[in-house]
């Protein structure tokens, strides 16, 4: 669990600029390229994103203005290094919602945390088959999909149970040499109940329903 001043906390009516900034793919990409894996110059970026060195550096140079990434320690003269400010991003869910330009951030930022996932399961996978992580990994990983009937207060406690628990955690793995950088990505997103006879149903609906295997 991130400190306050690992945090940046996102404010819609303050942020407006910084915001919609953050609502290019590109960028948020590069941020969370630059947390995930340390600093990195606009060409190192460029390779791994498979964009020119020209587009992240100038998407670098807007996330600098806005404060979300810094120059990072150089290690000769020939080309800025860049690291994340932050450790995270966040935001009140109900001031977002209160505008146009933050339900549109939430739904993105939300996405992009999908394709996180999605791009953090594969790499898992292809680090167990070569062997870049041990056996003893295997049982410990994994993705649940559990769908619980929960109040707003249960659910927030919950969130906030985890949260305590994974500051707890973190702190006393920070020094064990076996600790590797663990993606989590939670979720906690109430659905209301299905239509009655005689109602359409959308388009979501009807792809969701069935899910919620482990």
């Amino acid at each position: 669990m991130p400190s306050q001043e690992h945090r940046r906390i996102l404010d819609p009516e303050r942020d407006t600029a910084a915001l919609k900034a953050l609502t290019h793919p590109l960028r948020l990409r590069l941020l969370g390229l630059l947390r995930q894996d340390g600093p990195a110059t606009a060409s190192e970026l460029a390779v791994r994103t498979g964009e020119s060195s020209a587009s992240t550096s100038y998407h670098l140079r807007v996330l600098a203005k806005y404060a979300f990434i810094a120059e990072a320690e150089h290690r000769d003269g020939r080309e800025r290094r860049w690291q994340s400010v932050h450790t995270v991003t966040s935001w009140d869910n109900e001031a977002m919602e209160a505008s146009p330009a933050g339900r549109a951030w939430v739904g993105l930022a939300r996405r992009r945390q999908i394709e996180h996932l999605a791009a953090s399961l594969a790499r898992h996978e292809e680090d167990l088959a070569a062997g870049r992580l041990g056996r003893e990994w295997t049982e410990a990983s994994g993705i649940s999909d559990l769908m619980p009937r929960l109040t707003p207060e249960s659910l927030t406690e919950l969130r906030e149970v985890f949260e305590r628990k994974l500051e707890e955690l973190t702190a006393r793995d920070a020094e064990d040499p076996r600790a590797e950088q663990v993606v989590l990505v939670t979720a906690g997103l109430p659905l209301a109940p299905l239509p009655s006879d005689g109602e359409p149903e959308s388009a979501t609906r009807t792809a969701t329903e069935g899910e919620g295997a482990s």
